[in-house]
């Protein structure tokens, strides 16, 4: 069973910010309601293009290493967690990528490159597992390798968004340089801070900056 570092006790400041925890429930009422908006089409899209559940959940872990289960659109093939082993992983240290990863569906690329897949996400955030900004959650498959340093990026709440995805997105490929910008993020919070890097996604999102 997964435990958390024991060198790791207190979380960061921000966790206890009534400033950010007010963005994130406006922000995931807004998310919520563009949700309701795309959901059929993306629904059927999903369906049509692949059989299976039009919704993926997959156990991450977030603050100070608690599980929850991460809601998204499905953008892989049914069985996808059972071929991982089969595909090569291109990034280096405890992520997995693949640009051409074989399981990502057609639809599934659309939804990726612009996020889409992302939005049901923000129900996570409106009850408080994750927050607008804030770390990658990592899965089990992780978390169980990390060392103590590592575990220190996970004293924030786990982001829809964050230092990653603003610095370069899916084209950051070592582990190691996503703990630094993870920490970089700690170390520069503000509310204010929160704010800018929304901002910065929407940039990235609507430009396709780093995405594929």
């Amino acid at each position: 069973m997964m435990t958390v570092s024991t060198s790791i006790k207190v979380p960061h400041r921000s966790t206890y910010s009534s400033a950010k925890r007010a963005i994130d429930i406006i922000g995931s009422l807004i998310g919520l309601g563009i949700v309701g908006l795309f959901f059929i089409p993306v629904a059927i899209a999903i369906r049509l293009d692949s059989p299976g559940q039009i919704l993926y959940s997959q156990k991450r872990y977030g603050l100070m290493g608690k599980p929850f289960r991460l809601c998204k659109f499905r953008s892989m093939i049914e069985n996808a967690e059972a071929l991982k082993h089969q595909i090569e992983n291109e990034a280096q240290g405890l992520i997995f990528k693949n640009q051409q990863d074989p399981r990502i569906t057609r639809v599934g690329r659309f939804l990726r490159r612009t996020s889409l897949d992302e939005l049901p996400q923000f129900w996570n955030v409106l009850i408080g597992q994750m927050s607008l900004v804030g770390t990658r959650p990592p899965t089990a498959d992780e978390v169980i390798h990390y060392s103590e340093h590592h575990w220190q990026r996970l004293t924030v709440k786990p982001g829809l968004t964050g230092e990653w995805q603003v610095n370069g997105r899916s084209t950051v490929t070592d582990f190691e340089d996503i703990v630094k910008l993870d920490l970089r993020y700690q170390a520069l919070w503000t509310p204010l801070y929160d704010v800018v890097l929304i901002l910065k996604t929407l940039y990235v999102i609507f430009a396709r900056v780093g995405a594929f």
